[in-house]
């Protein structure tokens, strides 16, 4: 399964991983697939990412650092970014209500340069 994760550069989901792999020849059931995304997920080998469906989608982690998305809304291509000012912020969000910052997501949308022309109708 991280095999077929990692040649990934966009969140997919779990439906989709399935489908590559019994197209790999793999014998493997939805439900193993969703199970082992849960612990990928759990060990920090995994983002995730809820779509505007709803539906989470999964995408292996390129660096074991904190980070953020940029995510195209039309074919899911990500980038992983740093966080910069948003660190800062979500810091700074959590002190002026007296909360102890535990963690935070935040993931930016748009068009990747592939997509932008097709969309928009340029």
């Amino acid at each position: 399964m991280v095999g077929a994760l990692s040649g990934l550069t966009s969140f997919t989901s779990a439906q989709d991983i399935h489908a590559a792999l019994t197209a790999d020849g793999r014998k493997v059931g939805l439900t193993t697939v969703y199970r082992t995304l849960q612990q990928l997920n759990s060990a920090g080998l995994v983002d995730t990412l809820q779509d505007e469906s709803g539906e989470m989608l999964y995408r292996s982690c390129t660096t074991e650092h904190h980070h953020h998305h940029l995510v195209c809304s039309s074919c899911r291509r990500t980038v992983e970014i740093d966080g910069g000012p948003v660190e800062k912020w979500a810091s700074s969000v959590a002190d002026e209500h007296g909360f102890t910052l535990t963690g935070h997501t935040a993931d930016v949308f748009g068009l990747c340069p592939d997509c932008a022309p097709t969309v928009s109708g340029k």
